[in-house]
């Protein structure tokens, strides 16, 4: 029997995506908001990821603190970008180390590059991944939102898995990655010389498996064996392959918002 993963991932392939920009945007904001209205409590500690559909939850946090709909959450913020937000937007923010937090969330929201049909993900398109999996993994519950085209059969075929590395360490971590079969490229600035430095100082390799297959569930590249594997090469700081279970995925399609969890 087909899933709701299925009947979508088929619907894209047999139509174009969007009639333009602004549908997907709208697309991002019905799950941004969808995921406030139907996930987000009083007294709730909440983390917030970053990125463009993140956005949209922000901007549903602050509308419903402000009316008064919501109160007493709190948020600890996944990057410097999304700090930012959520202090202009009059949204508590604090750190996962605050008294506060004590180290532990209610829920994370954030967006993804890619997810396959068991809810694993790639992250780190906005090189944001390392502050993102410590908020996220520190969540008792993680929801995901996406528009439809990041849903994908297999993760890394199109999408690369971004490692955050120690920059001191980007040879020795190359060469390693070669040798276990994978392509690697440092990831470039667009809008300075040289490489991405991330908010912890660090750099970005993006890689893929050499032979363009991906990482499918169950295979030889398994997304969970490669998250743990990848951990354990030295100077690497974190990698953006995200398995830890998903609690429940919005999906925007031009139809509405479609969930699994």
């Amino acid at each position: 029997m087909k899933t709701v993963y299925d009947a979508l991932v088929m619907n894209r392939r047999a139509r174009p995506l969007y009639g333009g920009i602004m549908e997907q945007n709208e697309m991002k904001k019905a799950c941004g908001y969808a995921v406030i209205d139907q996930c987000v409590v009083s007294g709730m500690k909440v983390g917030m990821g970053t990125g463009s559909t993140a956005y949209y939850a922000i901007e549903r946090l602050s509308q419903r603190l402000q009316s008064g709909d919501l109160k007493n959450v709190v948020a600890v913020a996944t990057s410097f970008s999304t700090q930012a937000l959520c202090q202009e937007k009059g949204i508590p923010v604090f750190s996962l180390n605050d008294s506060r937090i004590d180290g532990r969330l209610d829920c994370a929201i954030d967006g993804a590059d890619e997810v396959n049909p068991a809810n694993q993900l790639i992250k780190g398109g906005g090189a944001a991944h390392l502050l993102e999996k410590i908020v996220e993994y520190s969540a008792d519950d993680f929801y995901v939102i996406v528009d439809e085209s990041k849903l994908v059969d297999v993760l890394n075929r199109s999408f690369p898995v971004p490692l955050e590395i120690i920059p001191e360490s980007r040879r020795a971590v190359t060469r390693n990655l070669e040798k276990a079969g994978f392509s690697v490229e440092l990831r470039m600035a667009k809008a300075k010389v040289g490489p991405i430095i991330t908010d912890s100082g660090n750099q970005i390799l993006d890689i893929f498996t050499s032979d363009g297959q991906g990482m499918a569930s169950g295979g030889e590249c398994d997304p969970v064996d490669m998250e743990k594997f990848l951990s354990t090469i030295p100077g690497v700081v974190e990698s953006g392959l995200f398995t830890r279970p998903v609690t429940r995925v919005f999906i925007g399609t031009p139809e509405g918002i479609q969930s699994r969890g």
